[in-house]
């Protein structure tokens, strides 16, 4: 019996993706808010439930559970729809994100703490709560 690809089985994950050549793309306000928006559109559509989000100026981080879709499939949307928002003639991202299934709670939290964290730790603000770019303030958790 074959085991399935560790990425369609159910569960919560952790995901990291850059933006290619670590490009500081979200750094522009307009590209940080067209990612947010295009995160929580396939949000609205049910397509997972997210729990936490940073968009760091070359990276994303994410905590999430699809739900309809599978692990790479919710990513690809997420990716793909900002690439086609953001209408750009440069690549956009590095090739594939890397994911960590989440285990128990525990785990859940830490990945949540290290997410909200990233921008005081990266020095772009001293409080998690007054980074824009974060589920820290911007969206209630599923």
């Amino acid at each position: 019996m074959a085991i399935p690809p560790r990425t369609s089985r159910p569960g919560t994950y952790f995901i990291t993706s850059a933006t290619h050549n670590r490009r500081r793309l979200f750094q522009v306000d307009r590209h940080a808010q067209l990612f947010l928006d295009t995160i929580q559109h396939y949000r609205a559509k049910g397509h997972y439930k997210l729990h936490a989000f940073v968009i760091m100026p070359d990276h994303i981080n994410l905590l999430l559970t699809p739900q309809t879709i599978s692990l790479e499939r919710a990513v690809g949307l997420i990716k793909g729809g900002f690439s086609h928002r953001l209408s750009s003639s440069q690549p956009i991202w590095q090739r594939s994100f890397t994911d960590h299934r989440i285990r128990n709670r525990v785990e859940f939290e830490i990945r949540r703490t290290y997410i909200h964290q990233n921008p005081v730790r990266a020095n772009l603000v001293s409080s998690a709560e007054v980074y824009p770019w974060s589920s820290a303030t911007s969206i209630a958790p599923d």
